[in-house]
């Protein structure tokens, strides 16, 4: 068997490949999030803080509360914070700077607003930021946005009567944590490849194992050990190919036990025929060769063999060419009660030398569609079999009848019937029962095979009901072809 521990083309291997290259995937993100723009989402969420504050300061301004209401709510947003805020008017004189805990400033608190004034005052938009360079190289983000805009008068009256509100907030400096998330981006790379190699060592083991155990009995099939039973595990793909590979090794050593039945029963079917040809030849040329009435009476034997060889050799074919489905219906409509009758008359011999009491029970005609001599080979088959396993009473009757849509015909014996555990397998080609033949014929063994396809081209439904001590009963049934009457008249 093939070594696929180093198969690049393995499940195994693209296991552990996926898994590796998913987990670098994720971890290669993660760093390219967190070092490379960590500074630059950083900036964005201040930035919106900063506006969302804004935006909630202006509509409080410009509501119907008085300034007073305005500043507490300026100076509850710059408590607790690093931020601060201002207003001015237009022109730069300052009308509100909140106070500080103990008198703190921050160190932007003399942050020149001329600036940004100029930008907002030259701006298309009501609102102007940006970031510029404090003291001790730290970042501050500036804002600015009307609470008010005059627009009638001079350009000097509009700067007195506009009121702008400034806020500042400090950007701290971003390199330190990106030092320490790079330590733990680290640890988590770490972590991350280790799990990937585990979980692609524990998936790659627990879905390889039972493959290769499926490949290993696979080979064991191939060597002519038929019956392997394939184990899979907790995945329903490699359960469902388990249980398929198991019917198929089921199936061929049926397979291989029915070609060695019919290596054997063919051989036995051969020889005794070609046994007894041969004998009666050596007969005919040693001893009655001159005798004509016993020349005859061999000859007779002689073609009575040959007739059984026939026979055996005609079934055969035709168990394989409707195997193969190289045989093909011929369908018309035809009176089912008119077939059984003409062939229970071809029976008429029997009843009179042996005895055989032959019945049929028919409510009259019953049109069916199907391959009438196809047919007619069904209803010999179980007539024969009904002959050679019928009770002492020597009574076969045959019925047919409607059930529902369908003519159901049925066969039935009064011999010692079917034993429970063989009645699944009279179908079957070579199949002997244990029940002892009433009538000494000899047959191919494969009528009721032949039985059996038959009907299934036909996709008609057929059994057997059998009870130990009180006969069989064989029974086929097949559409009803809708106005019989009408079309028989």
């Amino acid at each position: 068997m093939k070594n696929r521990r180093f198969d690049f083309n393995s499940i195994g291997f693209k296991l552990w490949g996926y898994f590796i290259l998913f987990a670098i995937l994720i971890v290669g993100l993660i760093w390219l999030l967190q070092i490379s723009f960590l500074r630059t989402f950083y900036e964005n969420m201040k930035l919106k803080e900063v506006e969302k504050t804004a935006k909630g300061l202006v509509q409080e301004f410009r509501s119907d509360g008085s300034f007073d209401d305005f500043t507490a709510e300026l100076n509850k947003y710059i408590q607790g914070t690093d931020t601060y805020a201002k207003v001015e008017t237009g022109d730069g004189r300052i009308i509100y700077r909140p106070d500080y805990d103990g008198g703190r400033q921050p160190y932007f608190y003399r942050t020149e607003t001329l600036s940004l004034r100029y930008n907002l005052q030259h701006s298309q938009f009501p609102t102007y930021s940006e970031i510029s360079q404090g003291e001790n190289n730290n970042k501050i983000l500036s804002y600015a946005c009307y609470l008010h805009k005059a627009t009638e008068g001079t350009d000097k009256e509009n700067m007195e009567n506009s009121i702008v509100l400034y806020i500042f907030a400090p950007l701290f400096p971003v390199s330190s944590t990106i030092s320490i998330l790079r330590t733990q981006l680290v640890y988590i790379t770490v972590i991350a490849l280790l799990l990937a190699f585990s979980m692609a060592f524990y998936l790659a083991t627990h879905i390889t194992r039972p493959i290769r155990e499926i490949t290993k009995s696979a080979a064991e099939m191939g060597q002519g050990n038929y019956g392997v039973q394939f184990k899979g595990n907790s995945y329903s793909e490699i359960n469902e190919l388990a249980e398929t590979l198991t019917d198929a090794s089921i199936e061929l050593e049926k397979t291989n036990m029915y070609q060695k039945d019919l290596i054997a029963n063919v051989s036995h079917d051969l020889k005794t025929p070609l046994s007894i040809i041969k004998s009666y030849a050596e007969m005919i040329r040693d001893l009655s060769g001159d005798n004509k009435e016993k020349r005859n009476k061999h000859l007779g034997s002689i073609i009575e063999e040959a007739d059984r060889l026939n026979m055996l050799v005609d079934d055969m074919l035709t168990m394989s060419r409707m195997q193969n489905r190289t045989i093909e219906l011929e369908r018309k409509d035809f009176d089912l009660s008119d077939v059984v009758q003409s062939l229970l008359a071809s029976y008429d011999i029997l009843a009179e030398q042996e005895g055989y009491n032959f019945i049929l029970n028919s409510p009259g005609p019953l049109l069916v569609n199907g391959d009438e001599a196809k047919i007619k080979q069904v209803v010999i088959n179980l007539i024969t079999n009904a002959v050679k396993y019928c009770g002492t009473d020597k009574e076969i009757i045959v019925t047919l009848k409607k059930a529902g849509k369908r003519v159901r015909c049925e066969v039935q014996d009064h011999g010692q019937g079917i034993a429970p555990d063989e009645i699944n397998h009279v179908w079957e080609k070579y199949y002997k029962s244990s029940t002892n033949h009433v009538r000494p014929t000899e047959g191919s063994g494969l009528g009721l095979s032949i039985v059996k396809e038959i009907l299934t081209m036909h996709k008609a439904g057929y059994g057997v009901i059998s009870k130990q001590g009180k006969g069989s009963t064989f029974w086929f049934e097949m559409d009803q072809v809708k106005q019989a009457k009408n079309r028989r008249a």
